[in-house]
């Protein structure tokens, strides 16, 4: 491809990824971000600690979102307990040897997870079997189950508590929706509980 033609794509893709962020102010999206971030916020300010998982980008999605909130987005503030399922290689290669692949998160979640926290699954299908596993065991152990997914019914969707199907007409787009929520959320914690945990 040439440079024009090059830029001609770039410049279709930034507007797919505008157009994308732009749906993000649908009523229910948003209304869903209200939701989501209260569990979060409430859970914390319990003394919870929150769980995330993903495959692939939503795996780097996950280790963004607990990054930020045990660093910080924008304000100085004490930590917050968050812990992405996807950093341990030793942990999750051991688990996908002695059982299977569709057992590294649910394995992680019963080993870590306790009521009152919450499991936070990012998928761009919603059909990945080792998430829709981690949140069917997370809810037996009683924390809050929440999926970010792509905009279509699935089965990780299904199995959660709270749903929050996010736009992108493709894997790229959707990630990139999930970003921003995450930052979103991130914000709400830190403008919520600006003086960080006080009970634990």
């Amino acid at each position: 491809m040439s440079g024009s033609e090059l830029e001609h794509l770039a410049a279709a893709r930034i507007e797919e990824a505008l157009e994308t962020t732009r749906r993000l102010l649908d009523a229910e999206t948003l209304t869903g971000l209200g939701r989501v971030g209260e569990v979060l916020v409430n859970s914390f300010r319990a003394g919870g600690k929150l769980l995330a998982f993903g495959n692939g980008g939503s795996a780097a999605e996950a280790q963004h979102l607990t990054g930020e909130l045990v660093g910080r987005l924008r304000d100085d503030r004490p930590p917050f307990p968050a812990i992405a399922l996807v950093e341990g290689a030793s942990t999750v290669t051991a688990i996908a040897n002695d059982y299977s692949y569709s057992e590294v998160f649910a394995r992680q979640v019963e080993a870590l997870g306790r009521s009152g926290d919450v499991a936070l699954a990012l998928t761009t299908s919603g059909r990945s079997e080792n998430v829709v596993r981690g949140v069917q065991a997370a809810r037996r152990l009683g924390l809050t189950t929440i999926a970010l997914t792509g905009p279509t019914v699935s089965p990780v969707g299904d199995a959660a508590d709270l749903c929050l199907r996010l736009p992108g007409a493709d894997p790229a787009r959707i990630q990139e929706s999930h970003l921003v929520a995450s930052h979103i959320l991130c914000e709400m914690v830190e403008r919520a509980l600006p003086e960080g945990i006080v009970s634990r």
